[in-house]
């Protein structure tokens, strides 16, 4: 097959992503890139899913997430193919504290550790959050027999049996919970660190496992994000669509997708109506015939539609509902504070899991501020419990934010100025247990119907890294599969 008919392939084939997320977005370039004819459908009114930006005080700020890790660089690359490469911007601050230590109070966590796990019990920095009748437990790991070592995939289990409760439930559960809303016993250590259970019984303790990772990895992936807020990456991608001519339609609710002899048929709530780029309403066909069919939406909607057209209950939802509260603080005091952006909670000690400073991550949000102003993101929820926000009032939530923010990072925040929030369905990261092999099932099964793909956080797991680089492999394996069918026979 020459390039010519490769390109003539590729503008006869009909693409639909069900999803304007990220996901979905990353999914349509990598079709339209190629000169397929796409469309976008997304239930919400606005495209970019989680990333939205909002109005507080007068300062245009981004909701969701921040930024990315570069590890991988999937995202790079997409915010390359964006036009957006000189906007990039590191975290100014990446260190983290972990708050309401019992009888300790708030301290910076340990450096040397992976997933929260020591490399030095001994290490003063550790010893001053797990107090020294836990780092007396934690030392036995050192002297354990061998014999006692095996392959534990379950991290709370690991951690436990080897170091003790306390370096379980100060170092690694404020991690694994204000990070990704899972408590330790939720996640898997051969996904979380495939080598640490290898390197656990051969150097014959889990710290000295721990120091020998480190070793071998050297400085952990730049944070980064986008100078002026995330959102931005969501703008540039629909422009770039736009100029390949793809279509995209929002307010438009998926009820169903229905394969029809060698295409599916994706059918659109009966009631849409499309609306055009002058905002003229206009006639919109109730079903959307396509090729290619790539569902991109969150995880309730996904299952749905692919339960209804595998023919098999998928079963409900497995994600964390989490609630963040944004608010914009008057707390010149903070400028100087002596704790760090990042501060994890010790699980069940308060109603918050985490509080970040973003504005001390990212310095550019104080032009936007003013001076003496800060923006803080107070997250509440996780497996181990309901948001505390979940039956308050604006006012309420607003408060116990700000209280919350108080206590965590040890200054008084008298004065807000503008809040909001935001309640997300937190997708499990792929670390947890169960979650890969969940999502290849799934993905099994998807496979089995040509020109299908499932991207998004869901499948991939948690963290725009993964999620923009899972979407892009997904649809590529759709999109060769479509273009090279000839020279196989389809």
């Amino acid at each position: 097959m020459t390039v010519d008919d490769l390109a003539a392939r590729a503008r006869e084939t009909r693409v639909v992503v069900v999803g304007g997320g990220l996901a979905g977005l990353a999914a349509a370039w990598q079709c339209a890139k190629v000169g397929m004819a796409v469309t976008v459908l997304e239930a919400a009114p606005e495209l970019g899913g989680t990333l939205r930006r909002v109005e507080l005080d007068g300062a245009t700020v981004g909701t969701g997430p921040w930024g990315w890790s570069s590890r991988g660089g999937a995202v790079d690359e997409l915010v390359d193919d964006a036009g957006l490469t000189d906007r990039v911007v590191e975290a100014a601050e990446t260190a983290t504290w972990i708050a309401r230590v019992p009888k300790v109070g708030a301290v910076p966590a340990p450096e040397t550790t992976i997933l929260g796990i020591p490399e030095n019990a001994w290490d003063e920095s550790v010893r001053a959050v797990i107090g020294w009748s836990g780092t007396w437990r934690a030392y036995l790991d050192r002297v354990r027999p061998p014999l006692t070592i095996g392959s534990e995939r379950n991290l709370g289990t690991l951690v436990r049996a080897r170091m003790g409760q306390d370096v379980v439930d100060r170092l690694v559960a404020p991690l694994s919970v204000g990070g990704f809303g899972l408590a330790p016993d939720e996640i898997d250590v051969g996904h979380a660190v495939p080598k640490l259970n290898a390197a656990l019984t051969r150097t014959g303790s889990l710290q000295a496992a721990v120091a020998e990772l480190r070793a071998e990895r050297g400085g952990s992936a730049p944070l980064k994000s986008l100078d002026g807020g995330m959102p931005q990456l969501v703008d540039a991608l629909v422009a770039r669509l736009v100029e390949r001519d793809v279509q995209i339609e929002t307010g438009t609710c998926v009820e169903r997708i229905v394969r029809v002899g060698d295409v599916y048929e994706v059918a659109v709530d009966e009631d849409h109506v499309l609306v055009d780029d002058e905002g003229d309403e206009g006639e919109s066909s109730p079903t959307r015939v396509a090729d290619l069919v790539i569902v991109a939406t969150g995880e309730t909607d996904a299952r749905r539609l692919l339960g209804g057209l595998l023919g098999r209950d998928l079963g409900t939802s497995r994600s964390v509902t989490r609630e963040v509260v944004t608010l914009v603080v008057d707390a010149p005091d903070t400028d100087a504070a002596p704790r760090a952006a990042t501060v994890h909670a010790v699980p069940g000690t308060g109603a918050a899991d985490s509080v970040v400073v973003e504005s001390a991550r990212w310095p550019w949000l104080t032009g936007e501020l003013g001076a003496g102003r800060h923006l803080v993101t107070v997250a509440f929820g996780s497996s181990l419990q309901a948001p505390a926000t979940a039956a308050l009032g604006d006012a309420e939530a607003i408060e116990l934010a700000r209280t919350e923010a108080e206590a965590f990072l040890g200054v008084d925040l008298p004065t807000v100025a503008d809040a909001h929030r935001a309640r997300f369905e937190l997708a499990r990261p792929a670390s947890a247990l169960g979650q890969p092999e969940e999502a290849e099932e799934i993905r099994a099964r998807a496979a089995g119907f040509d020109g299908l793909g499932v991207v998004g956080a869901w499948v991939s797991g948690s963290g725009l890294a993964r999620v923009v680089a899972d979407a892009a492999d997904e649809t590529e394996r759709v999109r060769r599969a479509r273009l090279f069918a000839a020279e196989r026979g389809q």
